[in-house]
């Protein structure tokens, strides 16, 4: 099988695709936790309101909802991103017979010294957002006293599926210094110029 030469303008198109998809979903994934924060205030405005606690119950799956599907956009925006560094940028530079570092705003980010104390920040707003949010109301239902056993057992499918978005989003992280797509430490800026070091 022979490698066939792509020339520089298809993948450059495929760049800019890869771009524009990638906006999209930070667009969406970020108005995700303001729609979380909303549903949050709605649900807890309701149950003080009608003292009913049994509303509570409604915010624990709206938070998984919505968390797994930011969880999964935040994946996406990983994998495009690790695509572009790894695969995309050095297609580009051989059409283009450069050896010099182009589109370097995909590596360059991700060498602030400062990235890990961001990527943990987000983690625990991530987390607070989701998670903790879904336990709180479960937690305070069950703090209420009597409850019908229908809604008990609804709870604890609640507290099991919050717990495993947790942990889905813990392991999903991006909070090391090393890019786990090629074992290389993006905390220090490379000296070699490669692109695929970030």
């Amino acid at each position: 099988m022979h490698d066939v030469a792509v020339p520089a303008e298809f993948l450059i198109e495929e760049y800019k695709k890869l771009k524009d998809e990638q906006q999209a979903r930070i667009g969406l994934r970020d108005n995700l936790i303001y729609v979380t924060l909303a549903a949050l205030a709605a649900v807890v405005a309701g149950t003080f309101k009608a003292n009913f606690r049994d509303v509570l119950l409604l915010l624990p799956p709206v938070c998984f909802v919505l968390g797994w599907t930011y969880l999964v956009n935040d994946q996406k925006v990983t994998a495009i991103g690790r695509h572009l560094r790894l695969v995309l940028i050095p297609q580009i530079q051989k059409a283009l017979g450069v050896q010099a570092p182009i589109l370097s705003w995909e590596t360059e980010h991700r060498t602030d010294v400062r990235r890990r104390t961001r990527k943990l920040g987000q983690l625990a707003v991530d987390l607070l957002t989701f998670c903790v949010s879904g336990v709180t109301a479960i937690l305070m239902y069950w703090a209420r006293g009597a409850h019908a056993p229908e809604l008990v057992a609804i709870s604890f499918v609640e507290f099991a599926l919050t717990l495993f978005l947790g942990y889905q989003i813990v392991i999903h992280s991006d909070r090391s210094l090393v890019d786990a797509a090629t074992g290389l430490d993006v905390g220090v800026p490379s000296t070699s110029g490669s692109v695929g070091s970030g």
